[in-house]
């Protein structure tokens, strides 16, 4: 018996609802994690057509079940529950059984807060540094020594304070060792604070960077310092605090950790015009009438400039059903993916439904919009476009046995679905903001053949797996940082630090910025049209 979401409607796992090999989560088995998760003991429900039946009774001398040195033992017919745990195999007939469902022990949360802020800390360092998805990975493993060399005076000095907001800081500092949008704390009081104080904060304008270098300003706060000052949307800034504001920036460091370089950069820009409340920026900027101005700004709660550039506004403000859809023409189908996240089996059906409608009304150019998608459940939506596996990776977790990472699972494929659909030209748009497994959907979609990626940025490039790396420390401070890698057939790492890469690259320039208009959607139509 095991939990498993119904992802199609029905309540059997048949046609595109798919189950492979034992459970491992969830289930009233207990596996092996580290011997391609074996079964080792729990209850099974069995069915035998009649009592001539034989069932194993014992794992046998290699410790396996179902292998050729089982004992065996005689089954009644019907339904039964074999106690893997008893020696022999017990045979239980109760009409009502209550059965535990296993969660596997590297799963579970990591909880430290009975210890103190050191020995925490200690130990989640002693675990990371080894099991950490990345190591051994150039440019993703961070400089373990290094790090630890910083951080630990900081956790001290914390204990000794016995300061919890200074001990969130040092482990704040700890995961901007890691370049990898994974890794992230949950909604904790100390990290409000720290939102509050330190990035909710700015001078009441917003920026963005064109493809030339030029620092735009694309949001101006209604009664803010910036206004105030004359400031107005399609500003171009010159200089900050004396220097050009391309060396601000470069000097900037991200609020929070980020995987790839476009992501890095563009948290770069965000984090430039960020500050505490009281501090003031000096600036020149020339405005859109083309008036150079000179202006002395004070830092204010200035949340919505933050919300306007980065994905946590952009999440929280893209606000809609998980999955719309509607025909741009009579030849071009538009599907807004916005979640993996919520209902998956909504999702699956909404995509179903849209092809379909798509087909009924004879559209034959379909776009897929990815954009503002942070991710949740690959749901391999790509089956319903192809009718051949799509390659997508192999699982890798850090071995204790082998002291290296080792492949765990099934090779993670896109499979057809029964219901196939066919278009002439297939445009997936791409942003930064599609994160996670976003990503992996987006690349499903971009190994069909003919599928074209358009878009100004690639993908956010974070790919990684997470269960495993959830830590609870002291003060409830939740860290997760990821333990288990995708590595595709040639043997590189997925998606991590890249992304899904447009193929068509549409140019961000101060008018794309400004215009209000969706610059890439319509560059998805012209090449549809230059190409129907």
């Amino acid at each position: 018996m095991a939990y498993s979401p119904n992802i199609t409607g029905g309540v059997f796992s048949e046609g595109d609802d798919r189950s492979w090999g034992w459970p491992s989560y969830l289930a009233s088995i207990r596996t092996d994690t580290e011997n391609h998760d074996e079964v080792i003991g729990g209850k099974l429900v069995i069915w035998a057509p009649d009592d001539a039946q034989q069932f194993p009774s014992g794992f046998g001398k290699d410790g396996l079940l179902f292998t050729a040195d089982d004992p065996s033992m005689a089954v009644p017919v019907g339904y039964s529950i074999i106690d893997l745990d008893q020696e022999p195999f017990a045979i239980s007939r109760e009409r009502i059984s209550e059965m535990e469902l296993y969660e596997p022990t590297d799963v579970a949360i990591k909880d430290y807060t009975d210890l103190s802020y050191t020995e925490a800390f200690q130990k989640l360092y002693d675990t990371i540094s080894v099991e950490y998805a990345f190591n051994g990975i150039d440019g993703k493993q961070p400089d373990w020594q290094a790090l630890y060399d910083r951080v630990m005076p900081l956790v001290e000095q914390a204990q000794q304070e016995r300061d919890p907001y200074a001990y969130f800081l040092a482990l704040r500092e700890f995961s901007l060792g890691f370049r990898d949008g994974h890794v992230y704390f949950d909604y904790n009081d100390y990290n409000l604070r720290f939102l509050y104080e330190n990035v909710f904060p700015g001078y009441g304008f917003a920026a963005r960077e064109t493809d030339a270098g030029e620092i735009v300003v694309v949001y101006v706060t209604s009664g803010g310092a910036a206004e105030a000052s004359e400031m107005q949307v399609g500003a171009v800034i010159e200089t900050v605090n004396g220097m050009d504001v391309s060396e601000w920036i470069d000097a900037s460091q991200p609020l929070f950790p980020t995987s790839s370089d476009h992501t890095y950069r563009y948290d770069q820009v965000t984090a430039a015009f960020r500050a505490q409340a009281g501090e003031t920026m000096s600036l020149t900027y020339v405005n859109p009438d083309e008036s150079r101005i000179q202006t002395t700004l004070t830092a204010a709660e200035d949340r919505y400039s933050f919300f306007a550039v980065d994905s946590l506004g952009v999440y929280m403000y893209d606000v809609g059903m998980p999955v719309e859809y509607y025909l741009i023409t009579d030849e071009v189908g538009y599907i807004k993916l916005r979640s993996n996240s919520e209902d998956i089996g909504l999702i699956i059906r909404l995509f179903d439904l849209a092809l379909q409608t798509f087909t009924d009304y004879g559209a034959t150019n379909l776009i897929i919009d990815m954009r503002i998608n942070g991710g949740g459940t690959n749901l391999g939506l790509a089956g319903f476009l192809y009718d051949e596996n799509i390659p997508i990776g192999q699982m890798e977790y850090f071995s204790e046995q082998t002291g290296q990472f080792e492949p765990e699972g099934l090779f993670d494929e896109v499979y057809p679905n029964e219901e196939q659909y066919d278009f002439d030209q297939v445009i997936l748009l791409v942003d930064q903001y599609c994160a996670s497994a976003c990503e992996l959907e987006a690349y499903g979609f971009s190994q069909v053949p003919g599928v074209v990626v358009i878009g100004e940025n690639p993908s956010a490039g974070m790919e990684a797996e997470v269960a495993r790396g959830e830590f609870v420390l002291p003060g409830d401070i939740t860290l997760t940082i990821p333990t288990g890698r995708f590595i595709k057939e040639d043997g590189t790492v997925l998606l991590e630090g890249q992304g899904v890469i447009p193929q068509v690259q549409v140019p961000t320039t101060v008018e794309s910025l400004v215009s209000g208009q969706d610059s890439v959607l319509y560059s998805a139509l012209d090449y549809i049209y230059q190409n129907y």
